[in-house]
This record gives structure tokens, sequence and C-alpha cells, in this order.
């Protein structure tokens, strides 16, 4: 059984992650798939089918040949292609908005009950009940957390010039990614305002909690950069396929002595626009994995809780033995 609000290293954050999977993993994920499946699958056909022209011909035409093509071609399919961006701009932020709070809600229901399996009903009524202050946090987001994250990278990209701005930037991303995770499950977990959370969310990255002799930036820091690297690496083995691929047919076409002027025409063309489509399916699947190990970090954050929560979780465990 896993004890959500403990102190953890870490190492901890990562085996619990995936610990969690394994207890919880068929019931989320069924979950997750029932409520995001359908939005998912709309938004990768959206994407393939409304700009897949286009990505073909960004690979098959010199500089020259490609502006003439978008402006005829934006021209021909203006109205097409607004319509495409809206539906698809609509559809991420739905997926958003249940992407961001599935993982929350169901870790904070899950942390709160001690409950094996959690039912669609029980989610949708959390989001539902959450919809108006994801509303505010989304605003939040937009015209405060985003201008300020601009800002701070603005400054570390021109520090690249200096050196000094490339190990800033690789400690800063997963840094800023922590501090918005935090936010996030804070606002959720609590009855703060937006502000309260993110000032709780930027303080428990550097705590000293309950005396302790050092700083958790660093274990926040490692798990979340460890984590991001293995989801890259998964990811990584769908993206190079299209490159493998194109390079073979133009190998085999150079052996024959048949160059083929578009290797993306045809059935090769829709295996590559599939493969892409798999890859950004498997990006938003296993972002699970690093929503949950920030779960675990926030949890870890929250020593006012640890003690209550670990005494309620023993009566439980009581309660069914009994």
């Amino acid at each position: 059984m896993i004890h959500f609000y403990k102190k953890r290293d870490f190492s901890s954050f990562i085996s619990d992650t995936f610990l969690f999977f394994k207890e919880y993993g068929k019931n989320y994920f069924k979950n997750y798939t029932i409520i995001n499946g359908l939005i998912i699958i709309l938004l990768l056909a959206l994407i393939v089918f409304g700009f897949g022209e286009i990505f073909s011909q960004m690979f098959t035409m010199d500089s020259a040949d490609q502006t003439r093509y978008f402006e005829r071609y934006f021209e021909e399919n203006n109205v097409i292609l607004i319509l495409v961006s809206i539906l698809i701009l609509i559809l991420y932020l739905v997926l958003m908005l249940f992407s961001y709070l599935f993982p929350v809600l169901y870790m904070k229901r899950v942390s709160e009950t001690g409950a094996k399996s959690i039912t669609m009903d029980q989610i949708l009524a959390d989001i539902k009940s959450q919809v108006s202050r994801f509303i505010l946090f989304a605003l939040g987001m937009m015209f405060i957390i985003t201008p300020l994250i601009g800002i701070v990278l603005g400054v570390s990209v021109m520090l690249i010039f200096i050196i000094i701005g490339i190990p800033l930037l690789f400690i800063l991303l997963p840094a800023i990614i922590n501090v918005i995770q935090f936010l996030l499950y804070d606002y959720f977990h609590t009855k703060k305002g937006f502000f309260a959370s993110l000032s709780y969310a930027i303080r428990a990255q550097f705590s000293y909690q309950n005396g302790a002799d050092k700083s958790p930036f660093w274990k926040y820091w490692a798990a979340t950069t460890v984590m991001y690297m293995v989801i890259q690496v998964i990811i990584s083995v769908f993206t190079m396929i299209p490159m493998f691929m194109m390079m073979g047919s133009a190998i085999a076409g150079a052996q024959s002595g048949k160059i083929q002027a578009n290797p993306f025409e045809g059935t090769m063309g829709w295996m590559v626009f599939a493969i892409y489509a798999i890859s950004i399916l498997a990006s938003i699947i296993l972002s699970n994995f690093l929503y949950v190990n920030s779960g675990f970090m926030y949890y870890d954050s929250r020593i006012d809780l640890h003690r209550s929560v670990s005494l309620s979780e023993i009566d439980r465990i009581g309660t069914r033995d009994a």
C-alpha cells in the first residue's frame, strides 16, 4: 500500500511513481481513456488530416517553391484552415482541462479515501466541481505565470552567449515545471487562492522542513529531470522511426538508380504522419508519469499533514481488517 503523505528521498519519488501505476495503473488509465480518449483522437485526426498536406510539402520543396505553394494553398483553403485551427485550439483547451486536472484529482481522491478503484462518475463529479477554479487557474497561468516564465527564460537564453546561460537553463526548466505542478496540486488540494498557492509552490522548493539541514530543491529537481529524460527517451523511439524510414527509402532508391522525388508520397507519407501522431499520443499518455511524480513531491512537502494522514490511514486499515 502506498502512503502518500510522507517524507521521501530522490529515489523514492521515482520508485513510488512506478509503484503507483503498478497498483492503480489499470483503473487510472481506464478512466483517463474514457474521459480523454475521444478528445485525443479528434485532436490527432484534425492535426494529421487538416495539416498533413502542408507538412508533406515542407519536406519536398526548396524554400522558394514552399513560399509560393503555401501562399497559393492558404488562399485556396483559408476558410477550412481557420476552422480547423479553431477546432484544434478548442479541443486542446478541453484536453488541457481534463489532462491537468485528472491526475491531481485522482491522487487527491485516492490519498483521502484509500480507495483502490475510482469510478468515472467520481472523477467527473470532482472535475465539474473544480471547473470554475480551473478557469481562474488558467487565466492566472496565461496572464501572470507565462509572461514571468518568458522573461526568466529570455534572460537565460541571452546569457547563453556568456556560457552561464546553458547550465542555468538546465537548472531552471525542471524548477519551473516543479513550481507549476506544486501550484496546480496546492490550488486544487486546498481552498487557497491562486497567489497563495503560487507563494507556497515557490517556498516549498527551498524551505528547510522540520529543521532539515538542507533544502529539498535538488531532490525535487533531480526527480523531475530523471522522469522527464525517461519519458523523452521513450518518445524519441517514435520520432526517430520516420527519419530512418525516409533514409531507408532514399538509400534504396539511390541503389536502384531511381531517385524518388517525394519520399512522403502515397502510403509512405501517411505512415510517417501516423507514426508522428502515435508519438504525440505517447507524449500525452507518458506525461502522466511526470504529473504523478510531481504529486508525490507535493505530498512530501506537506509536512503539516504527514502525521494526521498517516494516523487516518492506520485507522482505515484497522477498519478494513475488522
